[in-house]
């Protein structure tokens, strides 16, 4: 499998590539070997999700330098999930390099949220046991700082999602739905067009991930709900 495009894609490039052929192995590829020897990726993967952890805590620290150690760890949160990750993937085009089971190939995996996720994952394993802390740290600022950089752009001393939430429970007793309803761009630079509908009131935001897309479609029910200009 040629992987030249994906390390373009990482702005990375491995010294031992067997480290990256092992974090591309799903455990269903594994299993349908006859090679006992063979190692899947999901111990690359705890690596990975211990080394984004951290180094998103870090970036998050550098730029918010107000935020609470709570509120820091909730913004971490928010970004380190499973949809998120998946995004990151796509970007890469990661479902293509991704090896899998019969199964697995049957049902749509390489699309899935959870294998693209995991991938992504072992993939800053990998990157973190060939070339150390600082080689994930480039690789982890340069896919994800836009999204930092995005929320930053939204406010972070408010969670409009929360706030609209709080709001119509208390009017109606029900919680706004979020429902992305488009996305344009390239693949590596993608926007995410979300509507919420709370009530009797619908708003539409957009932002580079499905999070800030969502919260800037709270911001603006909000202030339609206040008669406010939209922001």
């Amino acid at each position: 499998m040629n992987t030249t495009l994906l390390e373009q894609h990482l702005v990375y490039r491995f010294t031992d590539t067997g480290l990256l052929a092992k974090a591309l192995r799903h455990s269903s590829y594994v299993n349908e070997q006859a090679d006992p020897a063979m190692e899947d990726n999901e111990r690359l993967e705890f690596l990975g999700d211990a080394a984004l952890s951290l180094c998103i805590g870090h970036l998050l620290m550098a730029r918010f330098p107000e935020l609470s150690e709570g509120d820091l760890s909730q913004t971490r949160a928010g970004l380190v999930n499973a949809g998120w990750l998946a995004d990151i993937g796509r970007s890469m085009n990661l479902g293509e390099y991704v090896l899998l089971g019969k199964g697995e190939e049957q049902t749509n995996g390489r699309n899935k949220d959870s294998i693209l996720a995991n991938a992504v994952e072992a993939l800053l394993g990998a990157i973190y046991l060939d070339g150390g802390f600082d080689a994930v740290m480039a690789v982890v600022r340069h896919k994800f700082e836009n999204d930092i950089e995005a929320l930053a752009a939204l406010d972070m001393n408010r969670n409009y999602k929360s706030l609209l939430q709080e709001l119509t429970q208390a009017t109606d007793g029900k919680a706004p739905t979020y429902e992305i309803i488009d996305e344009t761009g390239p693949d590596h630079d993608k926007t995410f067009h979300c509507r919420v509908s709370a009530g009797d009131i619908q708003a539409e935001g957009s932002g580079k991930n499905k999070k800030t897309a969502q919260q800037d479609a709270a911001h603006k029910a909000l202030a339609l709900i206040k008669g406010e200009p939209l922001p």
